[in-house]
């Protein structure tokens, strides 16, 4: 057995050190299990495991649960780790095969590091192309799929993760989704060094965050290990994936971000880097968003958004000349969560964007007009989104006025009426039932409404706005 001795200690205190620097239990899952880890299995126990299943194993998975601990009082009983913790030793072994556990376990484990798409296709073809295929058959596969994996941990809805039982990735944790998306390996060798790096990462504010920070799934390291990671690398993917571990970080050193910047003046095109210093120096790299901005204004936004999004009231004037710009429903999303964050009246700012070709933006801008405090001001803006040939934006455009009580839209709800095949799809229901609903405000039924519409002055949008 490998002497773990020297990071066995390190573990120890740096778990300690990790709760202290934690003590609002902010790291995801942090609040469940709170640092705490039961007494070691005895090696009785694991003897008995071992010999029931046929297996080994990895001897940094046993150090942990020997001398550092096992379970806890996270979810199911869980000690302290990542994401819902480290399930206690020999439970939960059922996750990924719910039959013959013990015939799969020993098995050679079929899944690598960086496996294709085509590989993982294959492995799941069976599933996948047999549309009868028996229940016995199916827990075949699935066998065969996840065999050789100890499942360790859970990340909450499907996800989990597991140790690699034996073969040449044996000690290494994986990623994986009981509704079979394709796996993620660790980058690290083996379990203990995964361990004692999510510890790091609390401890150096990394996982400090709201919501599941996805540990494990990007390279690891501090500042310093980065940059002579990325430094040494040449394969475009793997300084992709460099970058993409700085971007998480909370902090990073001065001569990391110089470096980074270095790398950016060099290749304008690499978006992680952009927004590496715009996370980590806006100041600095405001006048590097300026430039970009001009080339692709909704890139712009997007690294603003990720990135500096407390920084919008920087950004109106930019906004307003480019609004026009914006050309699909993400970018849109974009610039509207920017908007939110400045807290002024930006209606008059999106409404151009109601003659995008788009029928996703002309809904989603509609729907925001009428969350909007003053909706009221935009009641032109909603009889347009009624004359839409988007049903879409037409029920939306709907909701916003629902509790609008102005005489001038009763014959545009006619109109509408009127336009409604009588064998309706589900949305063309839900437009007749919004405009009944609507009518209340006005003691008017449908039937009231029966008679030929009036002729109405559709106008565009930029009649309104000119």
């Amino acid at each position: 057995m490998t002497d773990y001795t020297n990071q066995i200690q390190r573990i120890k205190n740096k778990l300690l050190e990790a709760k202290n620097a934690d003590k609002n239990l902010k790291v995801f899952g942090a609040d469940r299990h709170e640092y705490v880890i039961n007494k070691p299995t005895t090696l009785e126990s694991v003897t008995e495991f071992e010999t029931k299943y046929s297996i080994k194993l990895p001897d940094c998975y046993k150090a942990f649960i020997l001398e550092i601990g096992n379970g806890g009082i996270g979810w199911q009983n869980s000690a302290a780790g990542p994401f819902l913790g480290v399930y206690p030793f020999g439970e939960n072994i059922n996750e990924l095969i719910y039959e013959n556990t013990e015939k799969y376990l020993k098995e050679e484990c079929l899944l690598v590091p960086k496996m294709t798409d085509d590989y993982w296709r294959t492995l799941n073809r069976n599933i996948e192309e047999d549309t009868k295929i028996s229940e016995k058959d199916y827990e075949t596969e699935l066998g065969k799929l996840w065999s050789g994996i100890l499942p360790i941990g859970s990340q909450g809805c499907t996800y989990l993760h597991g140790i690699i039982l034996n073969g040449r990735y044996k000690g290494r944790v994986v990623n994986l989704d009981i509704d079979r998306q394709k796996p993620h390996f660790t980058y690290e060798t083996n379990f203990l060094d995964w361990y004692e790096r999510w510890l790091d990462e609390i401890i150096d504010k990394t996982l400090l965050q709201d919501g599941p920070s996805w540990f494990g799934y990007g390279v690891g390291g501090n500042s310093e290990q980065l940059l002579t990671k990325y430094q040494n690398e040449t394969n475009t993917e793997s300084r992709s994936e460099i970058a993409n571990a700085i971007l998480q970080k909370a902090t990073i050193d001065t001569h990391l971000y110089e470096f980074i910047e270095q790398e950016y003046i060099f290749d304008k095109n690499n978006l992680t880097l952009i927004q590496i210093l715009t996370k980590f120096d806006y100041s600095n790299a405001k006048k590097y968003l300026l430039q970009v901005s001009e080339i692709d204004f909704p890139l712009a936004m997007k690294v603003i958004r990720e990135n500096a999004i407390d920084k919008g009231n920087e950004w109106i004037e930019i906004i307003k000349k480019n609004i026009g710009k914006i050309e699909n429903h993400d970018s849109y999303l974009n610039i509207r969560k920017i908007l939110e964050k400045t807290e002024i009246d930006f209606g008059e700012i999106i409404l151009p964007l109601l003659s995008s070709k788009t029928e996703n933006i002309r809904s989603s801008v509609i729907n925001t007009l009428g969350n909007l405090k003053n909706k009221n001001k935009y009641l032109d803006a909603f009889i347009i989104g009624l004359s839409d040939n988007s049903k879409s934006v037409v029920l939306h455009s709907l909701y916003a006025l629902y509790e609008s009580k102005e005489k001038i839209l009763i014959p545009h709800y006619q109109k509408i009426l009127h336009s409604l095949p009588v064998e309706k799809s589900q949305i063309e229901q839900n437009i007749e039932n919004s405009i009944i609903s609507n009518l209340k405000l006005f003691n008017l039924t449908r039937e009231a409404l029966q008679s030929k519409p009036k002729i109405l002055n559709n106008k565009k949008w930029y009649q309104f706005w000119k």
